[in-house]
Order: C-alpha cells, then sequence, then structure tokens
C-alpha cells in the first residue's frame, strides 16, 4: 500500500511532507542495501517504520522543539521533523555510518529545520526541549535519568516501546503524569509531564 494510503488509513493527516517521506524511504531503502542501517529491508517495512513513527502525531501535542535520542535510522526522529517542519529538531545519534545517512537524507529532502549531533545524549549541551523522544535505546528510567539536563518541567516525553514498558513504568509512574497507547506490537508511552 503506498505510504500516502497507508498514513491516511491510521487516521495520520499531514498537511505537507507526503513527498518528502517517501523520497525518505527510497533514500534509506538505497543506503540500507550498503551501509546496513535498519532491520527495515524493503520499502514496505521502512513505510511501516514511518507510519509507526508518526502515528502518535493522532494523540500528542505539537511541540515547538523535539530531541530524539538515539535516532539510528531516522526513526522516529527524521520522519518526525519531516511532518512536523514547524519544529526545530535535533537528532542525536553517536554511530557515524547513521550520522552520515541522516545528513545526508536531511540535505537531499531540503528540511531546514533538523540538526544533527553526533553525541552521546549525556554530552549534549541545550536549552529544555518541549517534546524527548526515543525508540528502542534504554529502559525508561535511564532514558529520564540521560535527558534531566535538557529538561524542565514542561517537557514532554515520547518513548516508544515494546512489552516491557509496564514493568519499566512501575519503578517511576509515581513521578510522572503519563499514557500508554497501544497500536497493533507498539505501546507510545507519553509522559506529559513529570510530578513534583
Amino acid at each position: 500500500m503506498p505510504l500516502k494510503e497507508s498514513l491516511e488509513q491510521e487516521g495520520i493527516s499531514l498537511d505537507s511532507g507526503i513527498d518528502k517521506l517517501v523520497r525518505f524511504a527510497h533514500l534509506l531503502e538505497e543506503w540500507n542495501k550498503v551501509h546496513n542501517l535498519t532491520g527495515a529491508k524493503n520499502l514496505n517495512a521502512i513505510n511501516d517504520n514511518i507510519v509507526d513513527a508518526l502515528f502518535p502525531l493522532t494523540f500528542i501535542k505539537k511541540p515547538h522543539s523535539l530531541l530524539d535520542v538515539g535516532t539510528g535510522a531516522g526513526f522516529p526522529g527524521l520522519a518526525l521533523a519531516t511532518a512536523l517542519q514547524g519544529t526545530e529538531v535535533t537528532l542525536c545519534e553517536p554511530l557515524n555510518k547513521r550520522v552520515a545517512f541522516l545528513r545526508y537524507a536531511i540535505m537531499d529532502l531540503g528540511l531546514e529545520n533538523v540538526r544533527v549531533e553526533a553525541k552521546r545524549v549525556e554530552t549534549l549541551k541545550h536549552t529544555p526541549f518541549e517534546l524527548i523522544s526515543s525508540r528502542a535505546v534504554t529502559n525508561t528510567k535511564l532514558l529520564l535519568k540521560l535527558t534531566e539536563n535538557l529538561s524542565d518541567d514542561k517537557t514532554a516525553y515520547l518513548f516508544y516501546k515494546g512489552e516491557r514498558v509496564f514493568d519499566e513504568i512501575k519503578e517511576v509512574q509515581h513521578q510522572l503524569d503519563y499514557d500508554i497507547v497501544q497500536k497493533n506490537h507498539r505501546n507510545y508511552l507519553y509522559i506529559k509531564s513529570r510530578v513534583c
């Protein structure tokens, strides 16, 4: 199924950026053949990852600034940046071959709202972000700890999780105002704020 139809089927409506997302999918498919950037080996699997990355747009408050921790081949950060062209996006990724791809894709797609930080998140210096996202990096408690210098009491979090989210959240749930939105095999942990 074409990407546009897949997004519409999930209730994801984009004002712009569909053409860039399609181009991103093709770029990633080409680079992946040589550089092995992601487990998504064909266009259908890449499109599924794009839909997965963008599904939270159906329930989150759109941020003015976004930090994506451990962006990898662009999920969810580059996909979100393409869909949220009015949002200032920082992609934090320490692995050089992925950084090279992200920088090339940003240039090729003409995305002016995105920058790549080729470092580990705990070494990043920046004013607090409005939203911090991450997929498949580490557990919730550690992610919150690693990003504490990049957040404040207005920062929300969007973590793309599997089944372990329910065990992870037990350790920190008393500190958080959160929802878990389930879709297919994904659990989207949306932390609206920390409770002081």
